[in-house]
């Protein structure tokens, strides 16, 4: 018997060529989020200021309506892309031109499907508005098929310059608002201009590879097989945005605006983080691919690395904020928001089994198990409505909190009755009791007594 999979090193080598291409990679996503979530968090910080727990909680509220859609514009297609483009890198034109069509297909939908919504929930006319405005920007999005064909060729600092230009155009629009005391709805325009911005950066970077958009090519039977691959990811999408956006909406229908203000706010410095695991995932996505041609054994032993490092900075980020939440809503949005402090301590910890979906599912997309990923979000979302439901009227914004974090936490272990998706659980458990980590420190301290 061929015992060469036996030989295979399943140590990371820091010295080869693959670690350094997806080391640069990363380093760019990184760069280019932290540029966007520091200059972004920046001016939130003097919008919520500006607008105050009412007006914010408005805007947030309109944001949430919006986001409930998403998946509708995006039909799932983001990792199904990527995945595409690794495979078979040759046939760009024909994937990158049959996303494009059935985003921007799908984008007009989303669209029409809002406004229908808006019409059977006779939603107020200032929000309606809101709304509708916001949901234009599902068409600058279509263009977001560039953004994902430089994920596959692992070449991010492209997409770093695009996203990064947008959110510099919109931040100055934004602090143009505030100086010239604008209503809301101004920021709402800035929202839209953003993505705007961001297709008009993809398509020139784009075309700097001297690669066009004009030779993508729309391809029936291509567009069949992603449907058939990404409509449960449509579908958890759409349940994703359910259970993370219905909190927010419940409690304005429950409560009021400026309750949703109090939340909003701590729910933006939860997800704040939640660019890490979305970044290192995409990033290395292409690494996991080929590593299971590689072998099972090397395939296991890099989710597990992926597993571990989410983990730990999951849990490093929800213990100081724990911590100091009184003192980092003062010090950020001052003494009128000082009730998002409890929410903010609870909503946290939720960042933990986040972080452990958003790698659970780049395995759930490798392994085509994408029902199970449209199982467990449903399953979440229906705990999180029925849990908001009930804790809301007793405990208000902090009930909500109570019950994303519920929710979030079970719908990481829902897919463990699959047989397949069972030692990705052991791998995960074994992160969570922190075994490996104390693995980690006796191999690394341990060798070194030795010595």
């Amino acid at each position: 018997m061929d015992d060469t999979r036996d030989k295979i090193k399943t140590k990371i080598d820091f010295s080869s060529d693959s670690f350094k291409k997806y080391l640069t990679n990363t380093s760019w996503l990184f760069f280019e989020r932290i540029l966007r979530m520091g200059i972004s968090f920046v001016v939130t910080i003097f919008v919520v200021r500006y607008l105050g727990p009412k007006d914010f909680g408005l805007f947030s509220y309109a944001l949430s309506f919006f986001w409930l859609f998403a998946s509708l514009s995006t039909l799932g297609l983001e990792s199904i892309t990527t995945r595409e483009i690794v495979k078979y890198p040759d046939k760009k034109d024909e994937i990158n031109g049959t996303v494009f069509f059935l985003r921007l297909a799908g984008s007009v939908t989303a669209i029409i499907i809002i406004a229908v919504t808006l019409f059977l929930t006779r939603e107020e006319t200032y929000s309606a508005i809101l709304i509708l405005i916001l949901s234009g920007s599902f068409l600058f999005q279509s263009f977001s098929v560039i953004e994902y064909y430089f994920r596959g060729k692992v070449e991010a600092k492209y997409n770093a310059y695009a996203l990064s230009f947008s959110v510099i155009l919109s931040s100055v629009l934004k602090v143009v608002f505030i100086l010239i005391k604008a209503p809301l709805i101004y920021f709402v325009y800035a929202v839209v201009f953003e993505y705007g911005a961001l297709a008009i950066g993809l398509v020139a970077v784009y075309h700097h590879n001297k690669l066009s958009i004009f030779s993508w090519k729309y391809s029936k039977t291509l567009a069949a097989s992603l449907l058939k691959d990404s409509w449960p990811l449509m579908l958890s999408g759409l349940v994703v945005m359910v259970y993370m956006r219905i909190d927010q909406i419940m409690i304005k229908n429950m409560i009021n605006d400026e309750a949703v203000g109090f939340y909003s706010v701590a729910v933006r410095l939860s997800e704040a983080w939640y660019f890490i695991p979305v970044t290192l995932c995409n990033s290395i996505f292409p690494a996991i691919v080929n590593a299971k041609n590689v072998s099972i054994e090397f395939y296991n032993n890099r989710m597990q690395k992926l597993y571990d490092l989410l983990t730990w900075l999951a849990i490093g980020i929800a213990i100081p904020v724990t911590i100091f939440s009184d003192q980092i809503i003062l010090l950020l949005f001052g003494k009128e928001f000082i009730l998002a402090s409890p929410v903010l301590t609870i909503y946290i910890w939720a960042g933990v089994a986040v972080f452990l979906g958003v790698a659970s599912s780049q395995y759930l997309i490798n392994e085509n198990l994408t029902k199970l990923s449209f199982y467990r979000t449903f399953i979440g979302m229906i705990i999180n409505v029925i849990f908001n439901y009930i804790l809301i009227p007793t405990y208000g914004i902090i009930g909500s909190a109570i019950a994303t974090l519920v929710s979030y936490s079970i719908v990481v272990f829902v897919p463990s009755f699959h047989l397949e998706y069972k030692f990705q659980l052991k791998l995960m458990l074994r992160s969570l009791s922190l075994i490996t980590l104390v693995e980690h420190i006796k191999n690394r301290y341990g060798n070194k007594k030795n010595i």
